[in-house]
């Protein structure tokens, strides 16, 4: 797979994020704030579409599977199981069941939700990014990879109040690869 445009008909390869302005996406797997408005944007997001995630953020999350999408893990722990989602061994072979799953449900993209290494190995392959960039500099052990200038063009950005359940401020920005 390429980072070139998607084939006509191919779902978009998009990575959905957020970081702190250090980059920091994590602390001893867990998320380093408490943003519930992002949360509601990122399962507005990403319902109805197949999801990407390695395995300590399969086993990071409060309620599994995520519901109302197709969740695929990839792990290369032999005999793993994801009860309610799918396992791959590989990161491509991972992106092949979500292309496959986003065509039979005509969605046009399919998403790596993490983690750092994950994101790493899928960075090259992304078409787009949904980056949510938090008014924080948090400790953390997990790293969003440095983006390389002039690859990406933001095609759009909102800016977000901490409101009710939100730790902090926020921008929600959606970048195209160049």
């Amino acid at each position: 797979m390429s980072a070139d445009e998607p084939a006509i008909g191919l779902p978009a390869i998009c990575l959905i994020v957020a970081r702190g302005r250090n980059g920091v996406i994590g602390t001893q797997g867990d998320l380093p704030w408490r943003l519930s408005s992002d949360l509601k944007h990122f399962k507005a997001v990403t319902s109805g579409k197949p999801i990407v995630m390695g395995r300590k953020t399969w086993d990071s999350l409060p309620r599994r599977p995520l519901p109302g999408r197709l969740n695929i893990v990839v792990s290369r722990q032999a005999g793993f199981t994801a009860e309610g989602g799918e396992v791959a061994g590989d990161l491509d072979t991972a992106l092949v069941i979500a292309i496959t799953q986003a065509q039979a449900d005509s969605v046009g993209e399919v998403f790596v939700i993490g983690g750092a290494q994950i994101y790493a190995a899928a960075l090259g392959h992304a078409h787009r990014l949904y980056i949510t960039e938090v008014e924080a500099d948090p400790a953390g052990d997990a790293v969003f990879p440095t983006l390389e200038a002039g690859q990406w063009s933001e095609i759009s950005r909102e800016v977000h109040e901490a409101g009710p359940g939100d730790e902090h401020n926020f921008v929600c920005r959606v970048l195209e690869r160049v």
